[in-house]
């Protein structure tokens, strides 16, 4: 044994044991810092779920806060409705829950003097709305005419609707001729006897900014299938609570909770869903004919509409509905292939030598209806034992005929009274064989009526 060996040895060891010492203290450095970049990640995608998740999440505390906010401005006479009153002095306006927000559209669901109703705003914050111009230029204590609110006002509903004034035709009459939407309104507001305050205006700007609030005033006094607009405070408006459709039940729309008086109320479900099919098929005619232009609806999906208790169908989401003038903007937009031009449940066809989108819709709202709802509903699985019945497989056919007929619009017929295309076929043939379906099962064939509870006016906001 060499002198000093056994001391050497042990140094080695020594030096061993200090390197391994070393290498585990590394290896632990770089777990602590590969945890520490983890943890980072995590926490900083935490915080960009909450900004752009969990900020529009649907709360009553933020819910609140903006009814309050919203009654402080009430309370400032920055703002005013006829709703404002019960909402922020008499509480009259119950509070129940939030049912939708996302990029500041809020959805509420609250109770109105005892009747449930629905309060929406496009935008959370009265401020986020642009002002009125013409406030700027007016002097603090001076009220504008009723004159002047008609000429502004008009111009911002025609905006909003899509429709020049040329557009709108000069028959005042009704039915196909009620072309003249924004002199509806235009009426409405020239019976006005006194002058509008500075928060009525406001308010009222504000509310004309949203698109749907101005189909839905406009058309509530034309049709039974829009929802009713009942009141306002500020930017919030109130509509009547009607139970939206779901596309997970069969039948898309509660038949619970109807309650149909007289021979109806001994309706089957099946016979309420057949009599709902046809409220669709007019609330598609009247759609297509009713009014000055085509009114194209771009989302249509069961969550989108409601029935009433007489089973009249009511579209109660409106933000993707659309005239025909505003509808070929829209549509008329650079392609390469069809696929470019479509918009949402609404298409045309691209002219690859223009290398643009037509102008002219190719669908219909009947043929998305169809498609969407019609198909899902009459289908031999949820017919079960009565699909092979003759008139349950004529209808079949005839909802798959529809679901395929390009343009399957309700067309007009020429002078030679003939049908004016496959669509208006197509909806007669479906017209026929719900009502012999109805007729079949014993209904009643009484019309179920309008409802006609008095609705908030344009003089009301």
């Amino acid at each position: 044994m060499l002198p000093g060996g056994p001391v050497a040895g042990g140094g080695g060891l020594c030096l061993l044991r200090w390197l391994g010492l070393r290498l585990c203290s590394r290896r632990g450095t770089l777990v602590c810092a590969l945890l520490w970049f983890g943890s980072w990640l995590f926490l900083n995608g935490l915080v960009l779920v909450h900004r752009s998740i969990l900020s529009d999440y649907c709360t009553d505390d933020k819910s609140k806060r903006i009814l309050q906010r919203l009654c402080l401005q009430f309370g400032e006479g920055s703002v005013t409705g006829d709703m404002c009153e019960d909402l922020c002095v008499v509480g009259l306006v119950e509070y129940k829950r939030c049912l939708y927000y996302e990029n500041g559209k809020k959805v509420i669901e609250a109770r109105w003097r005892g009747s449930p109703v629905i309060l929406k705003s496009k935008l959370e914050n009265f401020s986020s709305y642009e002002p009125l111009a013409l406030l700027d230029y007016q002097d603090t204590e001076e009220e504008l005419s009723p004159l002047d609110v008609v000429f502004y006002a008009t111009l911002e509903v025609r905006n909003s609707l899509g429709l020049a004034e040329d557009d709108e035709g000069e028959d005042e009459g009704g039915g196909g001729g009620n072309s003249s939407l924004a002199r509806i309104w235009e009426k409405k507001l020239k019976s006005r006897d006194r002058s509008y305050s500075r928060a009525e205006l406001a308010s009222l700007w504000s509310l004309l900014q949203q698109e749907e609030y101005t189909f839905l005033r406009v058309l509530q006094d034309l049709s039974t299938h829009v929802a009713k607009v009942l009141g306002s405070c500020g930017h919030f408006y109130a509509v009547e609570y009607l139970s939206a459709g779901h596309a997970w039940d069969q039948n898309i729309f509660s038949l619970e909770g109807v309650e149909v008086p007289g021979p109806r109320a001994r309706w089957s479900s099946r016979e309420k869903v057949q009599r709902i099919a046809l409220s669709f098929l007019d609330m598609v005619r009247h759609f297509d004919h009713d009014f000055a232009h085509k009114l194209h609806l771009c989302d249509i999906k069961p969550e989108n509409f409601a029935i009433r208790k007489d089973l009249t169908v009511v579209a109660i989401d409106v933000d993707m509905a659309f005239f025909e003038p505003k509808m070929r903007d829209i549509l008329d937009q650079n392609c390469s292939s069809d696929d470019d031009c479509n918009f949402f449940d609404c298409s045309s066809r691209c002219d690859r030598d223009r290398r643009r989108c037509s102008a002219v819709r190719r669908n219909s709202n009947l043929q998305v209806i169809c498609e969407k709802i019609f198909r899902p509903w009459f289908s031999p699985t949820l017919l079960g034992s009565k699909a092979d019945l003759p008139l349950q497989v004529e209808l079949q056919r005839a909802v798959q005929e529809c679901s395929e007929t390009e343009g399957g619009g309700v067309e007009e017929e020429d002078a030679a009274g003939e049908a004016g295309g496959g669509g208006h076929s197509v909806h007669l043939r479906l017209l026929s064989v719900l009502t012999r379906l109805l007729r079949e099962g014993g209904a009643s064939g009484e019309e179920g009526g309008a409802w006609d509870e008095k609705g908030h006016t344009a003089l009301n906001l």
